[in-house]
């Protein structure tokens, strides 16, 4: 029986988001190769994988290709199903938590930590276009999205951090005595404030406990990981088929058949669309099939929540 080849991720060290899936790699011991790709735009060799979904990380297997770190838990979860990430009796509790974790405490956090201090912090050892290039880009990708402001961020993340802290005063984690999908996906925002801009991290002073948790997970580490080049991912891509879409259930939201031209896009930031073949929508997921001239026959996959489902030809009469 052929192995399914080591998964591929594709992120950069600062990346908050990529520090939630490296930590769960590490947790479920998966070994792993590692493609460091650009932070800002143009990322060449991102599209041509992704085909224009830009956001970091995404996860590569084969010629799969799987955006969103919603999606990559679950991956990780079919992977390698112990330890879990989702436990049995509060599957549906991580996952909603999972998801204010990576939105409301996301953006709170994130207005935080880039006021001119932690802006400042982040790109002290960098030439002052870098700072430039960096919001040009982040402004770009936000288009349209309400963003909190400076003050009204610190005193939603003053009072997230000390919900946080009710919860681990009573446990090692979030929800019991083992780490599970929520405690990663809570983690991930706090660790850019702590790790990538301590110049802002005084407001951890008043809840000790989040700190103590932090340092848990931080524990825990990235695993086994193998520095890859974008190059030789594209190859492994090119060299391998989709994996067979075998007993998924078709789900039809939208009246729009499989087989159809789509585009699939999140629904706020990082909106640039990944137009391909509808081959699948299941209760969980979409996926497309596409074609790359270097990287060959994909599929792309994303989780239905977050993301929008658009036709790109009129259905057949």
């Amino acid at each position: 029986m052929a192995t399914s080849p080591e998964p591929i991720l594709h992120h950069y060290p600062s990346s908050p988001f990529s520090e939630k899936i490296r930590l769960a790699l590490g947790f479920k011991q998966i070994a792993w190769k590692s493609v460091i790709v650009p932070s800002i735009a143009p990322k060449p060799d991102v599209v041509a994988l992704t085909g224009g979904y830009r956001r970091t990380p995404f996860l590569q297997i084969g010629a799969d290709v799987y955006c969103d770190t919603a999606l990559i838990c679950d991956v990780l979860e079919h992977l390698q199903p112990e330890p879990v990430l989702y436990p049995p009796a509060l599957k549906g509790v991580v996952r909603v938590f999972s998801q204010w974790s990576d939105t409301t405490l996301f953006w709170a956090a994130m207005a935080y930590n880039l006021q001119p201090a932690g802006a400042a912090a982040l790109f002290a050892n960098l030439p002052p276009t870098a700072a430039q290039a960096f919001g040009a880009d982040r402004r770009a990708m936000s288009a349209g999205m309400n963003r909190l402001r400076p003050h009204d961020a610190t005193a939603a993340y003053r009072s997230y951090l000390r919900r946080i802290a009710h919860m681990v005063e009573e446990h090692e984690y979030l929800f019991g005595a083992e780490p599970c999908v929520a405690d990663f996906a809570a983690y991930h925002p706090l660790w850019f404030t702590r790790q990538c801009v301590p110049v802002m991290a005084d407001i951890f002073k008043p809840t000790p406990a989040v700190l103590e948790w932090m340092d848990r997970l931080a524990a825990i580490g990235h695993g086994r990981l193998e520095k890859f080049s974008a190059q030789d991912a594209i190859t492994v891509a090119a060299n391998a088929e989709p994996l067979p879409l075998v007993d998924d259930v078709f789900q039809d939201e939208h009246g729009i058949p499989l087989g159809s031209r789509v585009a699939i896009a999140a629904e706020s930031f990082g909106t640039e669309p990944t137009e391909g073949l509808l081959v699948a929508a299941t209760r969980t997921r979409y996926t497309l099939a596409r074609t790359d001239p270097r990287a060959g026959a994909l599929h792309v996959h994303f989780p239905r929540i977050g993301y929008t489902l658009t036709p790109l030809e009129a259905p057949a009469p």
